[in-house]
């Protein structure tokens, strides 16, 4: 366990004999800082050097690679955890607003061939501590560059919904202790359905992204295995719910692979989907990822493919790829770490 695992009651349990007064200055420090217990020039001298020191303050992260895009608007992350796993985290910053994207679990075991991550096979679960210390400092990161955190999207590696009793909790200290609007706040998943259905029953409105990629169950079980399990009727019907119930926008996520999942036909299918839902479509420029054997769709068929879908009465942008020569495809920096230690951690 690390610092961001701690609850405020384990925090005071820290500081005895210390007035109440200084359970919220280190809390506040943590959170809305980011800072190191020992710099904490609020907290008294004596006290700043017994908590810099203290195992349980200990941060859960290790940074051991960082690279940035020659304008700084992009900025990622690999970082160690226990047992010699490494995760990333991208911090992203547009006109009007900084956008951090979190890992939530050490690998991933869904297994879509045209995503690294999915390439290296999953290791373990990410504690809550350990998904919000990524947000945290990618707001002290913004902050540095005089720049206010405003969004959380769970989109860096892992999948979300598999590790929900973490990835719940993560949301919630995120809203509560950064102050970020539930609205600001996206998941992600590949199609877990189960875990679909549970967002729709939370109090907090968050946003909801499909990574759908084939709108036909046969090509969708090529790419997103998972759809072996949950085929497209089973989270179409899950989504249906989720929108019933929370009446907030449904992104379809779409990463374009040429001559794959970019024909007409595609296109057709996907709006046929998407209109029911009100969904809003994401179409992501496949990066180049190593042991993947075609590639993203050129710029005209990308601008070709969001056309039809708009003659077809559906709301549909193109996301803009960040950082493709700092390897900020998910996974891709964390490829090159050494091979991980025995699990260690949560499970």
């Amino acid at each position: 366990m690390g610092r961001y695992d701690l609850s405020r009651a384990d925090v005071a349990d820290l500081l005895p004999g210390e007035p109440r007064y200084r359970v919220d200055q280190l809390w506040t420090g943590l959170y809305q800082r980011g800072a190191e217990p020992g710099s904490l020039a609020t907290l008294p001298r004596a006290l700043r050097a017994r908590l810099a020191v203290e195992p349980a303050l200990a941060p859960s992260l290790s940074p051991d690679v960082e690279v940035a895009t020659p304008d700084g608007s992009t900025r990622k992350w690999r970082f160690a955890l226990a047992g010699g796993y490494r995760i990333e985290t991208v911090l992203m910053e547009y006109p009007d607003r900084a956008t951090v994207c979190v890992s939530t679990q050490a690998g991933c075991a869904m297994a879509c061939g045209f995503c690294a991550t999915g390439q290296a096979g999953f290791d373990r679960n990410l504690s809550v501590g350990e998904i919000v210390e990524q947000a945290v400092r990618g707001a002290a990161a913004a902050r540095a560059r005089g720049r206010r955190l405003s969004n959380v999207v769970f989109m860096g590696m892992g999948e979300p919904l598999a590790n929900y009793d973490r990835v719940w909790p993560a949301v919630e200290r995120l809203h509560a202790e950064l102050g970020l609007s539930a609205r600001h706040l996206t998941v992600s998943t590949v199609g877990v359905v189960p875990g679909i259905r549970r967002l729709a029953a939370e109090t907090l409105p968050v946003n909801l992204a499909v990574s759908l990629h084939a709108a036909d169950d046969e090509l969708r079980d090529r790419l997103v295995p998972l759809n072996h399990r949950y085929p497209l009727a089973a989270l179409l019907d899950a989504c249906a719910t989720w929108r019933a119930a929370r009446n907030r926008r449904l992104s379809f996520e779409w990463a374009l692979i040429d001559g794959v999942n970019d024909r007409p036909d595609d296109a057709r299918r996907l709006a046929a989907l998407a209109r029911p839902l009100r969904a809003h479509v994401n179409l992501i420029p496949l990066n180049p990822t190593p042991g993947w054997p075609t590639r993203g769709t050129p710029p005209a068929g990308v601008g070709a493919f969001r056309d039809r879908l708009v003659a077809a009465d559906v709301n549909a942008t193109v996301r803009r790829n960040r950082g493709v020569g700092i390897d900020a495809a998910c996974g891709q920096l964390a490829g090159r770490a050494i091979a991980p230690a025995a699990p260690a951690g949560p499970d």
